[in-house]
């Protein structure tokens, strides 16, 4: 790829958004370009709100443990776009994953996650894999990642997120997400009130793990597997940005909690700490509840931006903060932001970086998100 841009700027100049609405046709043709890889091994396909990425990376580690050749595929990335795909516990090779499908993608104008769908399904069927772990991007339904043969979906917990694309009630929202289940499979569940919908989609076997992302990850290797698993093989499993220690003196915690549940999962996680808060917010997310809910941690709060288009601007996330946080700054530059709130806690104090995993990423030097 000497002659084009690298896989990466590539990547972060396709549109992340279907300009013609959410469907499979496009995914369908450029799939079968590439010779229908994604039907060259079975799947387990991870669905729902929040903890996707670690299930999905838990569950990768527990099939690769029991001897199995794994593929994984997560999103969004926080460092590197090279994060998302992941071959024999590591990450693949982003630039030939990517050059394999980029003639095709482009003849096709397919959507950023399109390609780099294309690219995970195909890298693992020319790596021969086992098995692939496959965390879905958006919903279920029309996402780009329902085409796969999924022996095993896991559906990790429900709620009131993307509503303008999955439906205002986490029914609603459940019936888009467990689209995914194919007839005969087992699907894994979070949360025990969705099995008759999942018995209705198709479901041969359901099983209901609980919601610890490790429970869930468990119950989904032992179903793909037929037998135990050994979950201490996961224990060294971490991915950057949930509930990731960045510093000590002051300490320095950066969690990606980018919803309501996702505050409501990060808040008893914490040390008992009193916090200054970095957050950028986007702003689909119901920003104010989220703030409402962060308030309990501190009494300060930088406002800041991410780079993401759907990030709501400091000032307006200031002002929405106002009425939570006694003191509030807005600082847009998220770099500055974090500096600042490092100068506010001191040695001795604690700063917490939450609100986006496009924050994160901005923060990580990872230029290259959509």
């Amino acid at each position: 790829m000497s002659s084009k841009r690298s896989a990466a700027d590539w990547v972060a100049s396709l549109d992340p958004w279907p300009r013609d609405g959410f469907g499979l046709e496009r995914m369908r043709a450029l799939l079968a370009r590439l010779g229908d890889p994604q039907a060259r091994y079975p799947a387990i396909h991870v669905v729902g709100t929040n903890g996707k990425s670690t299930t999905t990376r838990l569950a990768e580690e527990l099939l690769r443990d029991a001897g199995l050749a794994v593929g994984a595929y997560l999103s969004p990335h926080v460092r590197a776009w090279s994060e998302r795909i992941r071959l024999g516990g590591g990450e693949a090779d982003f630039e030939t994953a990517v050059a394999a499908v980029r003639d095709a993608a482009s003849s096709l104008g397919a959507t950023q996650f399109e390609t780099l769908t294309a690219a995970a399904l195909l890298a693992f069927a020319e790596a021969s894999v086992d098995v692939a772990v496959v965390e879905a991007g958006l919903g279920g339904r029309h996402d780009a990642t329902n085409v796969l043969e999924s022996r095993v979906v896991v559906l990790t917990n429900v709620a009131l997120d993307h509503m303008e694309v999955l439906g205002s009630t986490r029914e609603a929202i459940a019936a888009e997400k467990l689209a995914v289940v194919r007839a005969g499979c087992t699907v894994v569940l979070g949360e025990p009130e969705w099995e008759a919908l999942a018995r209705a989609n198709g479901a041969a076997r359901v099983v209901v793990a609980g919601p610890s992302n490790l429970a869930l990850a468990t119950a989904a290797a032992e179903s793909f597997l037929g037998c135990r698993v050994d979950p201490h093989a996961a224990e060294g499993v971490a991915l950057p940005g949930r509930l990731e220690r960045r510093g000590e003196r002051p300490l320095e915690l950066w969690d990606g909690a980018h919803n309501l549940a996702g505050v409501g999962y990060l808040l008893p996680r914490l040390p008992d700490r009193r916090f200054v808060l970095v957050c950028s917010i986007l702003r689909d997310k119901r920003p104010g509840m989220m703030l409402e809910a962060l308030s309990v941690l501190g009494d300060t709060l930088l406002a800041t931006q991410s780079r993401n288009a759907r990030a709501l601007p400091a000032e307006e996330l200031a002002a929405i903060a106002a009425a939570h946080f006694p003191r509030v700054e807005a600082i847009p530059d998220p770099r500055a932001a974090r500096a600042r709130a490092l100068e506010l806690a001191g040695p001795d104090g604690a700063v917490l970086v939450t609100g986006s995993l496009y924050l994160l990423s901005d923060l990580s030097g990872a230029h290259d998100h959509p």
